[in-house]
């Protein structure tokens, strides 16, 4: 079974808004910080925003300060990401992620993170 299940991703316009969701079935979210990345065609996976497990630190990426943020649900035991104010260059395939060991204090690398989810697809297109 797999730990993270990220839902939410679609198509969507130029300037748009979309959330994506991260379910998590194995861990409890709020013993964990979480962290999302992205991966484009052809391009590595690359960090996009994380948070603590109290929630008290969030980090972003310079390319999405700004226009996404994320938030918990611990009740429900899942993540969003809110992105707005949408590129082109946002297209990618979007991954959550959680750590244990980083969890006070942020992980900014894939390495960082000991569970991860399948992905799904946000295209910014017109």
């Amino acid at each position: 079974q797999v730990p993270l299940v990220e839902s939410g991703g679609g198509l969507v316009q130029p300037g748009g808004s979309l959330t994506l969701a991260c379910a998590a079935s194995e861990l409890t979210i709020s013993n964990y910080g979480i962290g999302w990345f992205r991966q484009a065609p052809g391009k590595e996976r690359e960090f996009v925003i994380s948070d603590t497990w109290n929630a008290d630190n969030v980090y972003a990426a310079d390319s999405v300060k700004g226009r996404f943020t994320i938030s918990r649900v611990n009740a429900k035991n899942t993540v969003f990401l809110h992105m707005n104010s949408l590129k082109t260059e946002d297209t990618a395939v979007y991954y959550c992620a959680a750590t244990r060991r980083m969890r006070e204090f942020g992980g900014l690398f894939d390495y960082q993170y000991e569970y991860w989810g399948q992905g799904t697809q946000v295209t910014v297109s017109s």
